[in-house]
């Protein structure tokens, strides 16, 4: 089994894996509307705009455990994304990513570690994740990291190229 056999909702409340983007390199990242670094959305916009024809894509999972910052209902979500970032990326269901209710997808994430070796608890919203083609975590990136960051923009080149 891989992060991309793990069950998932969709924020519109379908079932979905990872697997529906069998072949693509996706770019996980737990989100949220109210955040300091909600200015993100946009580079993440563009990261999926500039690369989705080769096959990539983001994935944003809305996340409430960083000082409730996420507090709205889907609905509330998907139009303050689409109203204030045009956001076409898909989003899914409000999910925890660290504690005891952690979502499976997290409890595999977390065991990944970033480029300073550093696995474990996701620090805070806009945590990023790179998962090759092949459905394996190739990079970890820490909250600070613009999406646009050169590194970022470089894991996603190589995903794609591999």
């Amino acid at each position: 089994m891989t992060v991309r056999d793990i069950d998932l909702q969709t924020l519109a409340g379908d079932p979905a894996t990872l697997g529906d983007f069998a072949g693509s390199a996706v770019l996980v990242v737990n989100v949220a509307s109210k955040c300091g670094l909600t200015p993100q959305y946009a580079g993440l916009q563009r990261l999926h705009d500039r690369f989705a024809e080769r096959g990539f894509t983001v994935a944003g999972f809305p996340c409430n455990q960083f000082g409730a910052q996420e507090p709205g209902t889907p609905e509330d979500i998907s139009e303050f994304c689409s109203q204030n970032y045009a956001v076409t990326f898909p989003l899914f269901a409000k999910i925890d990513v660290n504690g005891p209710e952690r979502h499976p997808l997290y409890a595999e994430l977390t065991e990944v570690a970033d480029a300073e070796g550093k696995a474990g608890d996701i620090q805070w919203n806009f945590e990023k994740f790179l998962i090759g083609r092949d459905g394996k975590v190739v990079a970890r990136f820490r909250p600070m990291t613009d999406p646009e960051a050169p590194e970022v923009v470089e894991a996603i080149e190589a995903s794609l190229a591999g």
